[in-house]
């Protein structure tokens, strides 16, 4: 199968790429290379690709594609927050268009990597797929309305799926400090506390990038009728953590830490739990294998044995939000995040590190 992987240059892309390419598929990168200078360890590997921003992706650019593994978009919600029109274009028009693009030119199979943050505020609950959508920031809002409007596409030619990835952690050659997990354990590492900036009480659905990864190679090779127009929660039932048992799974790993709550801690608004038996159930090929505990035991070991420092985790090296800032500050980016005397030109097909 010919996939192109969109955002193949990010923290899920450097991982699925190689999964790809291990499962004996061809797989071919699109992105604007926003993140590429936030490489953690030895960094990714070599493939085919277009450098190019989403938004002006056109229809010559997808074809001869069997597939699209959609990852391309602003990936967390502080980042959303700093423009949600913004986030609005990347994160939901432009990747309606790119789906309306690939039926166009005859893409058989679109999966999209949607978030449990659609579920939002949703109290202690265990949800299905089939639970109230109540997204409380743009970019969960932005998943939604992708979900709702490329379902409308569907039809005997053109078949999508929505992943919707549990909180991911993990070790990835394009390293986020920003997500909890990888953040509990950063701290924990470079400063000795587990540090806690909300309460500690809301509950998290939670997944090993590599699980993710797993899951649209997992589509991707399945009966298109088992995977036709369908969402899919994933991860792992009893991957559910408050963010209290998190930080105190980081305390038994990383050797003297100890758990500390923020002066300011309080209780965060996002708060779901989420039941993964659908996707155990439809995709029996789908075999999540790592536990939080075991993603902990992984991050410390790399953190460790890449000498991280607190700077590198919360500086603009690993956080998103501080990257896209420094960027703009230097006046490499625009406000709009389309690069600054970005030459205008066609994209050409060229080998690029995931």
């Amino acid at each position: 199968m010919r996939v192109l992987v969109t955002g193949h240059n990010g923290y899920i892309g450097s991982v699925l790429v190689p999964l790809l390419q291990q499962a004996g598929h061809d797989a071919v990168g699109l992105d604007s290379r926003l993140f590429a200078a936030c490489t953690f360890g030895a960094g990714g590997r070599e493939i085919p690709s277009l450098t190019i921003d989403l938004r002006d992706v056109q229809a010559r650019h997808l074809a001869g594609f069997d597939a699209i593994a959609h990852l391309a978009g602003l990936s967390n919600d502080p980042l959303g927050d700093l423009s949600p029109d913004v986030t609005y274009e990347i994160n939901h028009r432009a990747s309606v268009r790119l789906a309306r693009l690939a039926k166009r030119v005859g893409v058989r199979r679109f999966v999209h990597s949607s978030s449990c943050s659609i579920y939002g505020a949703a109290g202690d609950d265990v949800l299905t797929e089939e639970a109230s959508f109540n997204p409380v920031t743009p970019y969960g809002i932005s998943k939604v309305r992708v979900e709702e409007d490329v379902s409308r596409l569907a039809d005997r030619h053109f078949s999508p799926t929505f992943l919707r990835n549990a909180t991911a952690y993990g070790v990835s050659p394009r390293l986020r400090g920003d997500l909890v997990v990888n953040n509990l354990v950063g701290y924990a590492v470079t400063t000795g506390e587990v540090f806690l900036k909300s309460d500690g009480t809301p509950w998290r659905p939670l997944v090993h990038i590599e699980d993710i990864a797993r899951a649209f190679v997992a589509v991707l090779e399945a009966p298109q009728e088992r995977v036709h127009n369908e969402a899919f929660n994933v991860g792992r039932t009893e991957e559910n953590y408050r963010i209290r048992e998190v930080a105190e799974l980081v305390e038994t790993v990383v050797p003297g830490a100890r758990v500390r709550l923020a002066d300011s801690a309080g209780p965060d608004l996002r708060n779901y739990r989420v039941d993964c038996s659908k996707i155990a159930r439809v995709l029996p090929r789908f075999q999540p294998r790592w536990t939080v505990r075991r993603g902990i035991e992984e991050l410390y070991a790399a953190y460790t044995g890449e000498r991280t420092t607190l700077d590198d985790l919360t500086g603009p090296r690993y956080q998103r939000i501080k990257h896209v800032l420094a960027l703009q500050a230097a006046g490499r980016l625009d406000a709009g995040l389309r690069w600054c005397a970005e030459r205008v030109r066609e994209p050409r097909m060229r080998q690029e590190v995931a």
